[in-house]
Parts: C-alpha cells; structure tokens; sequence
C-alpha cells in the first residue's frame, strides 16, 4: 500500500488529509517536481529542487529547504516498495477562499511516490489545436495547473498517438504536454529556445549537456511546424521518458536512422544516471 507525506505526516492516501478549500484543489494555485528514483535513491535532486525554486517564487508561494524535502522524500521512498518510481513534490497555496485571492494560510506541502509508466520506444506524437501562450504569467513555471495538459493529451490519445505538441501564439513548436522535444537536422541537435514558452526541461538540461561531451553541435532556435519534415532524428526528453525517439508526428513518419544521434544520448543519459545520483 503506498504511503505519502502530506504536511510533516506520513500515512495512506485514504488516510491523509487536505482541506477541500485548499487553493490547489480551488484555483490550482501550486507548485510541483516529478524526480525519478533509480535503486531507492533521487536522481538530481539540486536541479528538481532549484526549479521548484524558481516555480515556487513565480507564485508566491515558500518552500521548505531542500534538507526538509529530501528528508520527507526519503522516507515515502523507504516506506514504499519502489525501487524505480516517480516521487511528486507538491506546494500549494494552502486553504483560502473561494476566488483567486489568499490568505495567510502556510502552504500545504505533499510528497507522493508512484511507479513510472511503462513508454514505448519511440512515440507517435500530435500537433493539437490549442496554442501555448510564451507571453503567459505561469510561462516557464511548473504549475499545478495542468488542465490544459490533461486536455491535450486526452486528445492526442483519441487521435491514436502517445504524447501531444503544442505550437505557441507565433506558430512556432513549443514543447509537448509534459516533454520537452528535439530534432536532428543537418547533423545538429535543435530544441526549441525557452522564450518560446516551454518549460526549462531538467533533463533537456542534462541533454544539451550531454550532447556538448559528445561533441554534438547543438543549437536553440524557433522552429516553424515545416522543420518536422526535413530532419532525419527526433525525441522527446523528461524526467520519467528520459529520452524517447519519436516514431511520428501527425502523418510525418520520423526516420531515426541518420547518425543515430538519439541512440547515442540515450545511452549516454542512462550512463549518467548510474553515475551520478546528483549531475
């Protein structure tokens, strides 16, 4: 039976307690982290926590230290018997009232564990209708407030396909509901800038980081929807994806068989991560 921590307290789901008045569950005012646990241990941990900084600040909201939340985090993973799972942190603004205004209510605080969906090897993907605002107040912020995600991908699985791509207000490919997405064309690793809206991917990080150890040209830069049909690679990183091929995208099949970049950050990823608990 999984146990979590809800506010300094572990117990069971059924048994914890957050007030239905909380300004998460009201307005989606909060905050979140999905951290992957590889042999019962957090994989880089200093660069979930400093996001979820930076997301936190963004609303208004404190974080305990992060000596608190590892703490927390490492007994819902001892308490549970996961050695490879997914741990959610959650900040919420804390019980408030009815409407968009707060309180000075403390943040409610939850850390969850749970087993991480088993992803094909390469992904069909989806260009829906809907357009991520790059102008947003919440843009870049890993908010909790994911109904437009839920959306999204409830449609991209209606349309036969595993993950859904958002274009911005400018047309321009911004990223997928819960991956950030790369392409190889001409030999370089191109991704999407983050000033085109979408998150600051912890393991797009690590990838670009990866990609530069290898000695893989990479570049940041606007991509129109047309560049899906002259590359000859693409994938889809996250935290729990790590970085999966994408097999299709609408009626463009991908190739992935030019310089197998995918293949190489793959490993290397899967290399890192044995590694080092804490890149």
């Amino acid at each position: 039976m999984t146990v979590i921590w809800v506010n300094g307290k572990l117990s069971k789901p059924e048994k914890a307690v957050v007030s239905p008045l909380d300004h998460g569950i009201l307005v989606g005012d909060g905050v979140f982290e999905t951290i992957c646990v590889y042999d019962r241990v957090p994989f880089a941990w200093r660069r979930h926590y400093e996001r979820l900084l930076t997301s936190a600040a963004g609303l208004g909201l404190a974080v305990p230290a992060s000596f608190e939340l590892l703490k927390a985090a490492n007994k819902v993973i001892a308490s549970n018997d996961l050695d490879h799972a997914r741990l959610r942190v959650t900040i919420t603004g804390g019980p408030g009232p009815l409407g968009s205004e707060r309180t000075d209510a403390p943040e409610t605080v939850i850390v969850a564990i749970g087993t991480i969906p088993d992803w094909a090897d390469a992904e069909k993907c989806v260009v829906v209708p809907w357009r991520r605002n790059e102008y947003g107040a919440t843009t870049g912020l890993k908010t909790i407030s994911y109904a437009e995600n839920v959306r999204a991908l409830n449609y991209a699985r209606l349309m036969g396909a595993g993950e859904a791509i958002f274009l911005n207000t400018r047309g321009n490919i911004c990223e997928a509901t819960g991956s950030n997405i790369f392409f190889v064309k001409d030999e370089v690793l191109v991704t999407p800038p983050l000033s085109s809206g979408c998150l600051a991917g912890v393991t797009r990080d690590l990838v670009l980081l990866l990609a530069k150890n290898l000695g893989i040209a990479t570049s940041e830069q606007d991509l129109s929807f047309s560049v899906v049909s002259e590359v000859s690679e693409a994938f889809l990183t996250s935290t729990t994806r790590e970085v999966q091929a994408i097999a299709q995208i609408d009626d463009v099949i991908i190739p992935n068989s030019a310089s197998h970049i995918v293949k190489h950050l793959s490993e290397a990823y899967t290399d890192l991560r044995r590694r080092e608990c804490d890149p």
